[in-house]
């Protein structure tokens, strides 16, 4: 269903007052041609009832002749903010940005962040922004989960389908994304409600098989028939199966970029309030694909870039791939047994 001017003025209050702006902070609130109308302008209204000195930025699409989609996330590095020292000197300057353009894995976004300022990336329709607004539960939950991978030294993963990898980890630090920014220089993602590191250089081997019905983001498809990978230290090795492995090896084959196939961030999704069914219900162009990664019990793995974890990747080539029904393992604890989160192990 739309949502009212209303439902998304108090939405953006919520999401503020959990990111902590208060009177007489800057808000800069970043956008672009694609950015929904609605969103842009009651985080306008949220930011000045707030108090808040609000300044909005919209920047220039890049990337047409390089990118095959419209997908905001099918071109990742270089962005509109890119040899734009005006914009970024201006988000350097505030308090907190209002990412509504997608930053996601730029060298600016590191830059912003190292200089303190707070970042929230909210890019999903406005139905889904209201209905994932983030709580303080929300947060002590993944936060709690966030601990127990951490200390984590080894992550294994199967599925009924076949599944069967292992990942060592603490090469690399964890995030947690649980939809709001309450400390200087944090990123977060509203909607979100998910964690994850990434895999040790070299350090992921066995196979993953993406089953029917499971998700490829950026193309936002359900597979229709199974894909098979092959992982060896650290890299796919090879991609097996029908018309959807072919399509899958295509995409990443345009990039021309051996690093594409690297394994990159990994984790589960927490969020109860995402759903894998949303994605067959939206218009593709209209969405990131946020329920998708983000919805409860999911593992998540993804190839490409690992800089936003301080690792020398930066390739534009990025795939998160959602599984369902997989059991993840930490060390000896089990946090996800068949696509379900068990609470009980973070406690």
């Amino acid at each position: 269903m739309p949502v009212s001017d209303y439902q998304m003025v108090k939405a953006w209050d919520a999401v503020l007052k959990l990111s902590k702006v208060e009177r007489g902070q800057k808000v800069t609130i970043l956008s672009g041609p694609h950015t929904h109308p609605q969103t842009l302008q009651t985080a306008t209204i949220a930011a000045q009832a707030a108090g808040a000195v609000v300044t909005r930025i919209e920047l220039q699409p890049i990337n047409a002749e390089k990118a095959t989609s419209r997908d905001l996330m099918n071109y990742l590095g270089e962005t509109p903010l890119t040899n734009n020292p005006v914009a970024l000197a201006a988000m350097k300057n505030s308090d907190i940005v209002l990412d509504l353009m997608l930053l996601l894995f730029s060298p600016e976004q590191m830059e912003i962040l190292e200089s303190g300022t707070k970042i929230l990336l909210a890019v999903e329709p406005p139905e889904v922004l209201v209905r994932a607004v983030p709580t303080e539960a929300d947060r002590e939950r993944v936060l709690a989960a966030s601990r127990l991978l951490k200390s984590a030294r080894r992550m294994h993963v199967t599925s009924p389908a076949g599944t069967d990898v292992t990942f060592k980890l603490g090469e690399f630090p964890t995030i947690s994304e649980y939809g709001f920014c309450e400390e200087p220089g944090r990123w977060d993602h509203w909607p979100s409600g998910f964690l994850f590191t990434f895999a040790n250089e070299g350090g992921s081997d066995g196979t993953i098989v993406i089953d029917r019905g499971d998700i490829l983001l950026p193309q936002k498809n359900y597979v229709s028939d199974k894909i098979t990978m092959h992982l060896h230290e650290g890299f796919v090795r090879s991609i097996e199966g029908d018309v959807d492995a072919a399509l899958l090896r295509e995409f990443m084959e345009a990039y021309k970029d051996p690093e594409a196939y690297a394994i990159a961030h990994i984790g589960w999704g927490m969020q109860p309030r995402c759903y894998w069914h949303t994605l067959s219900l939206v218009d593709r162009e209209a969405t990131s694909g946020q329920d998708a990664r983000a919805f409860e019990g999911n593992f998540l793995f993804s190839l490409g870039p690992n800089n936003e974890a301080g690792g020398p990747r930066t390739t534009p080539c990025h795939l998160d791939i959602p599984l369902r029904n997989c059991t993840v393992k930490l060390d000896d604890v089990v946090v996800v047994r068949d696509g379900k989160v068990i609470d009980e192990a973070f406690r």
